[in-house]
């Protein structure tokens, strides 16, 4: 189906141009463009970083021409590059694609020894409110280990999605003390968003992070909040493509983001 305004699993979802995005409200996501337009091409930005914070002060995505992964933790922008390094990232900077929240819980548990990432998915699954169809999620806490990736700015001619993942960089992070931010969307909204969860990790030092792989965690806290609005700012001339079931497209989503 066309994304446009309409329910999808639950959350109802609201096309904009960029003149028509306003204020954010409570459980309110807001997304510039769609996973669906990255994959189909749409690489460059138009939506600055200094842009988007108006939108949230939690949340993930990525730099123009993919330019690293993208964390947005307590109103800051910071990016994860292949070198892995961490740093802020310039206001004016545009993203190609990012979603954001104004986070503030709707409640909030400890976790202690989970192994894995479908461990910890399911710690935070458990806090959810019943029959909320997206989350937004922070755990603070202590990293075991981290398997994390980034890709690097693609400048060859007629760059891709899938030539920048196919080159990415993935390395191991141990013992420290870290933020994971992220969200997750129900399989419905494939194409517009990437079903499941999606993370994103910085150190508590701001020194290491990137997109999640996998992920152990000795203890932490986690704090869940349920959105009910998603709001997709969508460039002009950008193809969106259509949300909904897609047997290769949603293939290629797993292979890309895990």
């Amino acid at each position: 189906m066309p994304v446009d305004d309409g329910l999808i699993g639950g959350i109802h979802v609201t096309r904009l141009a960029r003149a028509e995005a306003g204020a954010p409200h409570d459980h309110e996501a807001f997304q510039a463009s769609t996973l669906d337009a990255l994959m189909r091409g749409s690489l460059r930005g138009d939506l600055t970083i200094g842009e988007l914070l108006r939108h949230g002060d939690l949340g993930l995505g990525t730099l123009d021409l993919l330019d690293g992964e993208l964390i947005v933790v307590d109103g800051e922008a910071l990016i994860a590059r292949v070198d892995g390094s961490v740093s802020p990232v310039d206001p004016a900077t545009c993203t190609p694609f990012a979603v954001v929240c104004r986070f503030a819980a709707d409640t909030e548990g400890p976790i202690a020894d989970a192994r894995g990432f479908d461990a910890v998915t399911a710690a935070v699954d458990a806090l959810a409110p019943p029959r909320a169809a997206c989350l937004a999620v922070r755990i603070d806490g202590r990293v075991a280990h981290a398997r994390v990736r980034s890709v690097a700015r693609q400048d060859q001619p007629n760059p891709t999605l899938a030539a920048a993942v196919a080159g990415q960089a993935v390395w191991e992070l141990h013992d420290l003390e870290a933020t994971v931010v992220g969200f997750r969307f129900p399989r419905d909204a494939a194409g517009l968003e990437l079903p499941g969860w999606h993370l994103h990790l910085v150190s508590a030092d701001r020194t290491a992070g990137g997109h999640v792989l996998d992920l152990s965690l000795d203890h932490g806290t986690i704090r869940v909040e349920h959105e009910s609005e998603l709001v997709v700012e969508v460039p002009a001339g950008v193809d969106v493509g259509h949300a909904g079931a897609d047997a290769a497209r949603d293939a290629a989503l797993d292979d890309f983001e895990r």
